[in-house]
């Protein structure tokens, strides 16, 4: 069996843009960092301490409503690409998978559950990262979810727990409840209007941080940013997903402000951006990834601005997850060079507008009363 065919659709529930502010807010995640007694945490943990924990959630599972009949791949035994697919999904991490060329470390798997957006990371930086994965602004929703997990596995594993400082972690950052919660949002208003800086140090103010579309250590391409809290210690889970939302919202009112402004000040500038992108996405032969993000956040803020009223956001999604390198090398059935690779992108972004019909290109400008959601 090919190692792919264990992931079906594992990963994918946000495309469907269902969520509050998906046109905004792409996704929400919550993870929890959990450590077990009785074995050393992270890069202290050796191949036998690893191996235990990983023996240790197996039989977890068994007494778990929410992940009884899920999958459980090992990094070990199943091929580079579907690796890479793990994590092109964000189901898994760079530090999960290994350094580059090398083989992933023993001990070291994701669960995907079948019945619910939840996974659990196992001997990442901590022995247990779960986590769930949700469409749009759902931030309580995600940490109900994970909150759930939690408990059951809780009550069949020794969580290493300090009365003092809370839930115990590799990183100081994570001491306390161990919870980060992030979105991941497109804000091309702020960009335009060069208000994004100011944005961002505000974040830094409220004790947020905001990093690229893979987590931490990733670039920021095509206005997508992910922000999430910095530190866990001395609040609690729900003080710290309250404290997201309220400012994640806020973030949003100036995304929405900003929009109007461009369609105000610089509405013809705004509508060449977003058609010139449209076009070349729409003819385009060869295409990097990071080109493509960049296309897709002027393609982007056209659907919102109902400037490009044929598109929708779902499929504004799908391209994101299924034009990175593993996805395409997966449909091609082998491994693609770097031109094929971006030829092979291409394609698939021709295609897939082909099935959405041809835009119209008749006077579809906006006013103010056509941005959703409005403060």
């Amino acid at each position: 069996m090919n190692d792919f065919d264990a992931l079906p659709d594992h990963g994918l529930g946000w495309l469907e843009a269902s969520g509050a502010h998906a046109d905004i807010v792409l996704s929400t995640r919550v993870r929890l960092a959990r450590n077990l007694q009785g074995h050393a945490f992270g890069p202290r943990a050796r191949v036998n301490d690893r191996e235990a924990v990983l023996r240790q959630f197996k039989h977890s599972i068994e007494r778990s409503e929410m992940l009884r009949d899920g999958t459980l791949l090992v990094m070990s035994k199943i091929d580079a690409r579907t690796r890479r697919i793990l994590l092109e999904r964000r189901l898994a991490t760079r530090d999960l998978l290994g350094e580059a060329g090398e083989d992933p470390a023993n001990g070291t798997a994701v669960h995907l559950s079948s019945r619910d957006p939840v996974s659990v990371m196992i001997n990442e930086e901590d022995h247990l990262r779960v986590q769930s994965l949700l469409s749009g602004l759902r931030i309580q929703e995600a940490w109900e979810m994970v909150d759930r997990l939690d408990e059951e596995l809780g009550r069949e594993l020794p969580f290493a727990y300090h009365n003092d400082f809370g839930f115990l972690t590799s990183c100081p950052t994570n001491v306390g409840s161990g919870l980060r919660a992030s979105v991941f949002m497109h804000l091309p208003g702020l960009v335009l209007t060069k208000e994004i800086g100011k944005a961002l140090r505000g974040l830094g103010e409220l004790g947020l941080t905001f990093r690229g579309l893979y987590g931490e250590g990733s670039e920021v391409v095509g206005n997508f940013f992910q922000v999430s809290n910095q530190t866990t210690l001395g609040r609690t889970e729900e003080d710290l997903v309250d404290h997201l939302d309220r400012v994640v919202r806020k973030v949003i009112d100036d995304e929405l402000r900003a929009r109007r402004v461009l369609l105000r000040d610089a509405r013809g500038v705004t509508e060449d951006k977003i058609w010139r992108a449209y076009g070349l996405l729409r003819y385009a032969r060869s295409l990097s990834f990071e080109e493509l993000m960049n296309l897709l956040s002027g393609v982007r803020l056209g659907v919102s601005l109902k400037l490009l009223p044929e598109l929708r956001v779902y499929t504004l999604n799908k391209m994101m997850i299924f034009t990175q390198p593993a996805h395409l090398e997966q449909a091609a059935g082998r491994d693609l060079p770097q031109a094929e690779s971006d030829a092979h992108r291409a394609a698939y972004v021709r295609r897939i507008l082909d099935t959405e019909g041809d835009v119209s290109t008749g006077d579809q400008a906006t006013d103010d009363s056509d941005l959703s959601d409005q403060p």
